[in-house]
This record gives structure tokens, C-alpha cells and sequence, in this order.
């Protein structure tokens, strides 16, 4: 055997063989480089807060979220081929995530961010398409509970009405005139991050209000407040350095503390996201315009200290339960004042925050804190726990506070500590512990109208029947 035909049978198979393995370990680590991307981009779409059930399996779906029109379950979105989007092609996967269009054709409810996914890139489409699907533990069962709406909101058809007015399916194009960080910051918060979802109005059909973006909206029970760059109603008296570790770690001493859904947007979301990510999102939300309204004085520097604990010192019973001789102050008194101050100043080392100085107090008619009140703060970043029981009536709740007790607490901290302009009633409450606020315009209309051809089909039937009664004869 020659020298060539040594080599063409012996060395270039092994070439081959050897190339052919280079290529097969560059795409796995292409596949690598991809998924993690999806995972980064699915961190920062915050999907694991709508799709994890408490105590359920991690996107398995089944979370109640409250909406005005009713109660929307959340879906399973894990890799499974029979219950979640295991078996979706990138096309309808896309379809999904910016047009709100499901595999089988019917439409979503907008509770699923989809007007704000429409943003995203083909690319980082890919990028969760390939996460989903590869990475995701299959969770091969449904939800516990599905979504039904009552009449007529059950018509999922209604939604390719609002999209063809609301919905913008073009994704992120890049502005030129801006800085690359001004441009990933607008893109993170427009789309992935969603965050006008929350915070910005929603007009008579419950679409973006886009003239007052940012602007402050109630969601459920909480109120996302303004965070455009206005001076009293937003956030323009925090400095940049203070608005970056408010969303790494959820508060800012002395003037704010994520509660409720961004508590949890910080724990699983924000907080997670690199350094360059938050302050590219904290350089867009502060070159927004800035929009204001009634108030005079900026929400973080609202009330101060106060007491009247010698009012009522060694006066009855210190009990959340039974009428106090001292009122909402004695209340006070005996269930805050142990880790908030006597005097509501907060803790020497912030953990406990001030109630004075506090835009909790401040902002959205005390809904904020009338949720606090109830339903408490748990959430945990790498700063460590920040955890306030509830007063809601939950198992795990140090004390069960009447709507009365609520309302009489929550004013007089409003009251004493924050905004006097507001004042908590049973209504706010009750809307509060239900999960909803109050009813959009387009919601009442309809519920209007449902009720008119109920009455009108009414008058109609027993018309007929008058019609065949026999006439009495002459």
C-alpha cells in the first residue's frame, strides 16, 4: 500500500470524524449559549410570578390573578407536550408571546403581557422558544383551575377586536439619536420587563393609556405608583443610585419599599438582573416625560413623628380584638409601634422602615397601605428578608383586623404619618381584600347592557304570554 492510499484510508476518516465532532460540540454550546439567554429573558419577563401557583410546581401555571372582569387563571408553560408548550412551533410560540394567539387559535386575555412582548426581538423570541422547550422541566398535568369568564367576556373572538385597535406587533427598532444604554433600558421596560402593564392608566376599552405613561395605576389590590421624573407625584427626587438599588434590592431608606406584585418583581426579577440591565432601565424611566398631578409635596416627604401613647398608657387592655379606650392610636400602639417606633420612626437600621417620609402613605388613596396592613410584605433578595405579617385574617397572621379596624388604623396613619388628603373607606378596603379595584368604565357598560337585554327579553316574554291569554268575551 502506497503512502496517498494510507493516508485516504486511515487519516482522513479520522479528519473527518474529528471535524464532524468540533462542529456537533459547537452547536450544543450555540444550544448552551441560547437557552441560558432564554432563561436570562424569561428572569426578566417575570414569568415565574404569573405562572407559579403558590405552593405549585414552578410554571405549571394555575395562579389566580384578579382582574375587574373576573378571575384569569394563569397556564402551564413548561416544556409539556400534552399541557404545556412542549409541542409549539417557534411560529406559534411567537404568536403566542406577541399576538396572544394559542396553538389551537383562540385568543388570550391581555392579563398575559402579550402588547408588551410584541417588543421583543426575533432573536430573543428564539432565545425563550429554546429555553421553554429544551430547558424547562415538564409538568405533564393542568392547572387545577382554568379560566371562565362570565358572559360576555368568555367570548375570547372579542379579543381580536382589541388588538386590531390596541395592539402594535412590531418589534423594538433602535434610535438611533440615543445611547446604546438609553436604547437597552427602553427596550427592557416597554417590553420584556412590561412594566407599563402596571403602572401606566388604562383608558375606556382597558388599553394603555399611552399619554400618561408611567403615570400610576391601581393593579388588584395594590397601587403601582407614578414613576416618571416628576418631582412630587414620581420619582424625580430619587437619585439615580437610589432608583438602581430600589429595583436590586426592593427599597430605598426613608422613602419607598416594594410590597405586593413588586415585592415580587424585585425578588424574582429585578433583583436578578446584571447591574448594566437596571441602570439602563433606571437611565430610560428618568429621560421619560414627567407627569404630575394635585399634590404640592413630594410623596417621600410626607408627615413626621408623632405619638399619643400618654393619652391612653395604663388605660385598658392592649388588644387588636376588643374596643380600645385609646382609639386607632392605641391600636397602633399595641401591633406597629414594637417594630416601626412609638413615634413610627422605623428601626436605627432601616429594617424596619419609617412610616413618615414614606410613599406608601403618600400615594394612590392609601390603597398601598391598606394592603399592607392586610396582607403584609414578604420578600427576599440578596440583601436579605423583609418580612412584615399580615392583619388579614390568614393563618400565619399575628392578628385578624375587622374592615372597621382597618379603615380606623389605616386613617389615622394617613393621618398622622402620610398624606391627610386621603381617606380610607370600607369600600377601598373590601376592594383591597378582594383583589380589585375598582371597575373600568368599559366593564360597567357592558354589565349595564348585559342586564338591559335581560330586561328587555323579560318584558318580551311575558308580552307574548299576555298575547295568548284567552280574551274574555262581550
Amino acid at each position: 500500500m502506497n503512502t496517498f492510499a494510507f493516508i485516504r484510508l486511515c487519516v482522513i476518516p479520522a479528519l473527518l470524524i474529528a471535524t464532524a465532532g468540533l462542529a456537533s460540540a459547537q452547536d450544543a454550546a450555540t444550544d448552551d449559549a441560547e437557552i441560558k439567554r432564554g432563561e436570562y429573558l424569561a428572569i426578566a419577563s417575570d414569568c415565574e410570578a404569573c405562572h407559579t401557583a403558590p405552593s405549585g410546581k414552578p410554571l405549571a401555571g394555575g395562579l389566580p390573578i384578579e382582574s375587574p372582569l373576573g378571575t384569569i387563571y394563569s397556564t402551564n408553560i413548561t416544556s409539556s407536550q400534552q399541557y404545556g408548550v412542549g409541542h409549539y412551533s417557534l411560529r406559534q410560540f411567537s404568536d403566542a408571546l406577541r399576538r396572544g394567539i394559542r396553538a389551537d387559535g383562540a385568543h388570550l386575555y391581555p392579563a398575559m403581557p402579550y402588547a408588551s412582548y410584541a417588543l421583543l426581538t426575533d432573536g430573543d423570541v428564539k432565545a425563550l422558544y429554546a429555553y421553554f422547550t429544551k430547558a424547562v422541566h415538564a409538568v405533564d398535568e393542568p392547572p387545577a383551575k382554568t379560566t371562565t369568564l362570565p358572559f360576555p367576556y368568555n367570548l375570547r373572538l372579542s379579543m381580536s377586536f382589541w388588538n386590531a385597535l390596541f395592539l402594535d406587533a412590531k418589534p423594538f427598532t433602535l434610535d438611533p439619536s440615543r445611547a446604546a444604554e438609553w436604547n437597552r433600558g427602553k427596550y427592557l421596560v416597554d417590553g420584556p420587563t412590561h412594566c407599563g402593564e402596571c403602572h401606566t392608566p388604562r383608558g375606556f376599552f382597558m388599553q394603555q393609556d399611552r399619554g400618561r405613561q408611567l403615570a400610576g395605576a391601581v393593579l388588584g389590590s395594590w397601587y403601582a405608583p407614578n414613576i416618571t421624573p416628576d418631582a412630587t407625584a414620581g420619582i424625580g427626587s430619587m437619585g439615580a443610585d437610589e432608583l438602581f438599588h430600589y429595583l436590586k434590592f426592593g427599597k430605598v431608606a426613608g422613602k419607598a419599599q416594594a410590597g405586593g406584585e413588586m415585592g415580587l418583581a424585585v425578588q424574582l426579577s429585578f433583583s436578578k438582573l446584571s447591574d448594566d440591565d437596571l441602570k439602563a432601565i433606571v437611565a430610560y424611566v428618568r429621560s421619560v416625560p414627567a407627569i404630575s398631578d394635585a399634590e404640592t409635596r413630594a410623596k417621600f416627604a410626607q408627615g413626621k413623628a408623632f405619638t399619643e401613647v400618654a393619652k391612653f398608657r395604663g388605660i385598658g387592655a392592649v388588644s387588636s380584638n376588643e374596643t380600645l379606650p385609646g382609639g386607632a392610636a392605641q391600636l397602633f400602639a399595641a401591633n406597629c409601634a414594637s417594630c416601626h417606633g412609638i413615634g413610627a420612626g422605623g428601626s436605627r437600621d432601616s429594617y424596619f422602615p419609617s412610616l413618615f417620609h414614606n410613599s406608601a402613605l403618600a400615594t394612590g388613596a392609601g390603597r398601598n397601605l391598606v394592603a399592607a396592613i392586610l396582607f403584609g410584605i414578604d420578600r427576599s433578595t440578596a440583601d436579605g428578608l423583609a418580612f412584615m405579617p399580615g392583619f388579614g385574617g390568614k393563618p400565619t397572621d399575628i392578628a385578624a383586623f375587622t374592615n372597621e379596624q382597618v379603615v380606623e388604623l389605616a386613617n389615622y396613619l394617613l393621618r398622622q404619618y402620610g398624606n391627610a388628603r386621603y381617606s380610607v373607606t370600607p369600600q377601598i378596603v373590601e376592594q383591597v381584600r378582594g383583589g380589585r379595584g375598582p371597575k373600568p368604565q368599559l366593564a360597567t357598560l357592558v354589565d349595564a347592557g348585559k342586564w338591559l337585554v335581560c330586561a328587555l327579553l323579560i318584558v318580551l316574554v311575558l308580552w307574548r304570554i299576555v298575547r295568548r291569554l284567552p280574551r274574555p268575551r262581550v
